[in-house]
């Protein structure tokens, strides 16, 4: 058995085991969970940053790091 089967059937035996009244939140956390790992392909990441800088989408480089803490 592969080691991406065990997980796969160690996370489905962990969610069997969850009152079915939560399972509406877990689906979110895993959905959630997905789609920040999720990264888009070079290229369409590429052709949308192009798209939004030539039709004038941009934000000022020191704007960008408003709100974020580096401490």
């Amino acid at each position: 058995m592969s080691g991406a089967t065990v997980y796969r059937e160690r996370v489905l035996h962990e969610i069997d085991a969850l009152p079915e009244e939560y399972l509406p939140f877990v689906l979110q956390l895993v959905q959630t969970f997905r789609e920040s790992i999720a990264l888009k392909e070079a290229a369409a990441s590429f052709k949308q940053g192009w798209h939004e800088a030539q039709t004038g989408h941009i934000a000022p480089l020191k704007d960008l790091w408003d709100g974020i803490d580096a401490d």
